[in-house]
């Protein structure tokens, strides 16, 4: 297995100097005084540390031995899993970043962020299991009603129990309008709820003394559709009055399916009886409520991406430092060697620079969502609020599909580093190809999300979203203008943002003529969409590394690494998104016109 080391300098690099967290946290009143300089530094090594010597050591042993199912339907998690979380609790992770009222630590979520970085590199199966519960508080915190906070916000911000969202089932998929799931209603206000959920990560498990679920279902008589769908709040355990779980609820794991990766992560098709539920929010708006958690766990799988290529990247730089292959095309390097290292080889630095770039890059979209997160919740101004909310819903399907895919490509290469020994398991690479693919599906799927971009967040918007993010990235390349160092990344920069805008509008266009434009166009899109975002942050952490060298540092091999990486995303990255504007305005008739029945014959 890869030995995980959580890459520390670079997580200060991206907070410190390329988004100055620093400053975004003593402008937030509700962080200025907890969200210190040293409290924050502490925070992050002790966490690289519990990731480092407690998480990744499990890693294959949850891949080896998955979870085990009894008759009665509860759930064994792998060696190690229970008592890792036991020591998480005790150490007061869950509640880092949630409100003090409840029990938390009234730290931002940002820094969560950070730290569910660290935990998805080092063990990402394991890291499910708590990270599910961060979307049902915010759903509870937002929705719920004081009854429901008092009993549940608090055993789920202290990590004694843990949360799932239960939302599709067997012939839904991404369509939820069509579940079948029930609510009836109860004489004491409560509902029964019956019916079959799949794929429900830590659906049952023996690491928390209770689960709650946040459930979908349809009450009687509800509108077809999705806007006939009302949200449930059921625990595994009912809760006595002193807050102890009781009597056994009606919900129940019917299987662990059985699955390509993840295997130390329970992903249950979970059965409920009659099992007790309450509403949450107001009758029929279930969906509207449940986007709080959906949204939570899409920036989260966002990170599943980059924790990925990180995780990949060190492993295959580890190898490729060590691995002797063959000598360099301009002579040994090694010359006391048998063989050269492989990472003289050109086509080894492609791969692995690729990696980097994505590992890299994506740490800088993921806390720059986050950081904007921070604003949404707890900045005093409304305006503030208002655009940091219009910006990080522009992010989130570029951060969700693009960083997915670029995690499971980078994962991929770290397998073809290592050539024949990549596909051996005892490596460990092919899991983290096997773990990492999952993350392009779930919370919808890379072609959902980039529906989500260019339907609803561009083109119902008259472009605006986008707009309101090129501007930004216009303003940076305005700030480098006549700064001769930076014109290699300025000059492509600003010509990919124009083009981003006219390809918008051409899309624009032709839908008005053919809906079948934007579904032709998105995926192409988001890709190109992401490839963008990247550049501009590639290009801002360029800058940030040049201004350091200039000042004088003693970290200039780090800085240097900086540039040079900037440099290989705009030389060998950055082009593909021009694949991706041919395609995306070459019309959809090349998809459409072929009649389902004659794809094969």
């Amino acid at each position: 297995m890869p030995e995980y080391k959580a890459p520390l300098r670079d997580i200060q690099f991206v907070m410190n100097e390329l988004l100055d967290m620093p400053g975004h946290y003593a402008n937030i009143p509700a962080y200025a005084e907890v969200a210190t300089p040293d409290m924050i530094d502490a925070i992050l090594t002790e966490g690289a540390k519990f990731c480092e010597q407690e998480l990744a050591p499990l890693n294959r042993t949850g891949d080896i031995e998955g979870c085990t199912r009894h008759d009665d339907g509860s759930v064994t998690t792998p060696t190690g899993f229970k008592e890792a979380y036991a020591k998480y609790v005790e150490g007061g992770w869950p509640s880092l970043a949630h409100e003090e009222d409840h029990g938390g630590q009234g730290l931002p979520e940002s820094l969560g962020t950070v730290i569910s970085e660290m935990v998805g590199s080092s063990n990402w199966s394991w890291g499910m299991y708590p990270g599910l519960s961060h979307g049902a508080m915010n759903t509870l915190d937002l929705h719920g009603t004081p009854e429901q906070k008092h009993t549940y916000l608090s055993k789920l911000v202290s990590g004694e129990w843990t949360g799932t969202m239960c939302l599709t089932e067997s012939h839904c998929g991404s369509d939820l309008g069509i579940l079948k799931t029930k609510a009836e209603a109860n004489a004491d206000g409560s509902y029964a709820i019956t019916g079959s959920k799949i794929f429900i990560s830590a659906g049952e498990h023996d690491m928390a003394e209770n689960i709650v679920h946040i459930v979908l279902a349809r009450l009687p008589g509800a509108p077809e559709g999705t806007k006939g769908i009302s949200l449930f709040i059921v625990p595994k355990f009912l809760p006595n009055e002193d807050g102890t779980p009781g009597e056994r609820n009606g919900v129940v794991c019917g299987s662990i399916e059985h699955k390509m990766g993840i295997h130390g992560n329970a992903t249950c098709v979970m059965n409920f009886d009659g099992a007790k539920g309450w509403l949450i929010g107001p009758e029929n708006k279930g969906l509207n409520c449940m986007f709080t958690f959906m949204n939570t766990a899409r920036i989260g799988t966002a990170l599943q991406g980059a924790s990925a290529a990180e995780a990949s990247f060190q492993g295959a730089l580890a190898y490729a430092k060590d691995r002797l292959a063959m000598r360099s095309l301009t002579g040994a390097k090694a010359p006391e060697k048998a063989a050269d290292p492989i990472i003289v080889h050109p086509d080894v630095r492609r791969m692995l620079l690729t990696q980097k770039c994505f590992a890299e890059g994506g740490r800088a979209l993921v806390y720059l969502a986050a950081q904007q997160n921070d604003i949404v919740k707890k900045a005093e101004s409304e305006e503030e609020r208002k655009a940091a909310d219009e910006l990080l819903g522009f992010l989130t399907p570029i951060a969700k599909a693009f960083l997915t895919e670029a995690g499971y490509e980078a994962t991929n290469l770290g397998v073809q580093v290592f050539g024949g020994h990549g596909f051996i398991a005892e490596w460990g690479m092919e899991q983290l190809v096997r773990d990492t693919k999952i993350a392009c599906i779930y919370e919808g799927t890379t072609g959902i999300q980039a529906l989500d971009l260019l339907g609803r967040k561009v083109l119902m918007t008259q472009g605006a979203s986008l707009r309101n993010f090129t501007k930004i990235v216009h303003k940076f390349c305005q700030s480098v203008e006549g700064d001769e160092q930076m014109a290699q990344f300025a000059a492509p920069l600003a010509e990919v943002n124009k083009e981003w805008g006219d390809l918008t509008m051409k899309i624009g266009m032709t839908a008005m003529k053919n809906r079948e434009e934007v579904g032709a166009a998105s995926v192409d899109y988001l890709m190109y969409s992401g490839y963008a975002t990247l550049a501009f942050l590639w290009a801002r952490m360029a800058k940030v590394a040049q201004d350091a060298i200039a000042a004088g540092t003693s970290e200039e091999d780090f800085y240097k690494a900086k540039i040079q990486t900037a440099k290989f995303y705009f030389a060998r990255v950055l082009p593909r998104a021009k694949g991706h504007a041919a395609a995306m305005v070459a019309g959809a008739d090349s998809m459409m016109d072929l009649d389902a029945e004659h794809f094969a014959f």
